[in-house]
């Protein structure tokens, strides 16, 4: 079996003992998914009383910002789906000690911890987000080109890398300080301003949300490629910024497995 394989097996044993989990408490699945719809609901009130008194928002109309709020949505769903549950945990492990049994394994330890749990309610917040996606395209008359799908799909794709990215970077700090839970919540509320589009923050704010918590880069930039008017800086600025946070993720991480003493250190 090739290494890719050997993960991909991994991974899919890690999803399914997930849904098993799931399966054995769905009350909890169900009501799970209702404070998702809860939040959603949430999420959408201020933009739709904003768009109520005017017609356009920083040059967006309605239906274009409501693009910005899927994608924000989809990639809600990963954050709460996929990647929280699981490196929450890492800051449990490094305070116990029981980092250790996860190391000796003959696996990548970051892929490891990285695949931990899963939360399969979260899917409420992925379908929410993909039907504000057609519904957005609907209602705006929105028909993009086939280079602007694929375009949208690479920055959605770029944007879950940098998502997990500040994660793995917050989850870190762990191996360096007792307590890091004040700041995967300071993040959590930081990451509610994706959900506006990039053109309405100025000044400072700006250059912060694209460059040091590129938030406009996770939403605003698919949302842009969807519409056909993402131009070629941007995108210039996607790649670079989407590198420069996988590659820096993945360095603090290795740096601070190097720091780990174990629990008998």
């Amino acid at each position: 079996m090739t290494r890719v394989g050997r993960y991909l097996r991994l991974l899919g044993v890690q999803v399914r003992m997930s849904l098993l989990t799931t399966l054995q408490y769905r009350a909890d699945f169900w009501i799970e998914c209702g404070l998702t719809v809860f939040w959603i609901a949430a999420t959408l009130v201020p933009l739709i009383v904003l768009f109520e008194l005017r017609d356009t928002v920083a040059g967006w109309r309605w239906p274009e910002a409501l693009l910005v709020v899927g994608f924000f949505t989809v990639l809600k769903s990963v954050l709460g789906g996929a990647i929280q549950p699981s490196l929450d945990a890492v800051v449990q492990h490094v305070r116990n000690g029981t980092l250790d049994f996860i190391l000796l394994k003959p696996a990548d330890a970051q892929f490891l911890v990285s695949t931990a749990k899963f939360s399969p309610a979260r899917v409420a917040d992925l379908v929410a987000g993909l039907g504000m996606l057609v519904y957005a395209m609907h209602i705006g008359d929105i028909r993009p080109s086939v280079g602007g799908v694929l375009a949208a799909l690479l920055l959605l794709a770029g944007a879950v890398g940098i998502l997990y990215s500040i994660w793995i970077l917050v989850v870190s700090l762990s191996f360096l300080v007792v307590k890091v839970d004040n700041l995967t919540f300071l993040f959590s509320s930081i990451y509610d301003a994706a959900r506006w589009p990039g053109s309405i923050f100025r000044g400072v704010a700006a250059v912060l949300l694209t460059f040091v918590v590129p938030l406009t880069v996770m939403t605003t930039y698919p949302a842009l490629a969807l519409r056909d008017v993402l131009t070629a800086r941007e995108a210039a600025t996607a790649v670079f910024v989407t590198a420069m946070f996988i590659a820096g993720g993945r360095w603090v991480w290795m740096r601070s497995i190097g720091r780990y003493t174990s629990a008998g250190g």
